[in-house]
């Protein structure tokens, strides 16, 4: 525990509490960037989280994977596109697949899809209208979290790791300047110097 030394200011802190202190403040970045990553980028950019819940995409996109999907426009899907698209068009059951080849159908563009991990393409065509976008990013892991948290539950850690972020900040602004005010030299007055 950090005491004052004779001349009054504080000793230094103890090894073992720089080392907490640095702890905390990386856990309490760490969850910033989850949550920037997982749910202000996509709201943001009208992009959508899933969990991959299979291994069909493996090794790129393993079991847990949070895959981020952004809207696409059917004429910019390419062979070699990961697409994110409903198995039966309307209906919210999704798959995330890689685009093996495309050909034109009567309402459009229809893509050929398969897992990477998949011996054979899978047996339906998708539609235009099934497509949801292609996978931006993905992260590790990250999936397992989103899928263990309701969606209220998001929200309210969320509020807390930014209110969380914002009060760290405006404390350490706060020590900075009253560090700055303590360690600045007081101004003496002397001969026909106004005090």
């Amino acid at each position: 525990m950090a005491g004052r030394n004779r001349a009054g200011h504080r000793a230094p802190a103890g090894a073992g509490a720089r080392l907490a202190r640095a702890l905390g403040v990386s856990l309490l970045l760490l969850a910033g960037i989850v949550v920037v990553v997982a749910v202000v980028v996509p709201r943001v950019t009208g992009s959508t989280p899933y969990t991959v819940l299979t291994g069909s995409m493996t090794p790129e996109l393993p079991v847990g994977t949070l895959v981020v999907v952004r809207p696409v426009a059917p004429a910019d899907i390419e062979i070699g596109t990961v697409l994110t698209y409903q198995l039966r068009s309307g209906e919210p059951e999704v798959v995330t697949h890689r685009v093996i080849g495309t050909r034109r159908g009567d309402d459009g563009r229809v893509f050929l899809t398969q897992g990477d991990a998949n011996p054979v393409p899978d047996a339906a065509p998708v539609l235009e209208q099934q497509v949801r976008g292609e996978v931006w990013y993905a992260v590790p892991w990250l999936g397992y979290v989103s899928q263990a948290l309701a969606h209220e539950q998001r929200r309210l850690l969320t509020t807390v790791l930014a209110g969380g972020l914002g009060t760290y900040a405006l404390v350490s602004f706060a020590r900075a300047g009253a560090s700055r005010r303590r360690d600045r030299p007081a101004r003496r007055a002397g001969p026909g110097v106004p005090a």
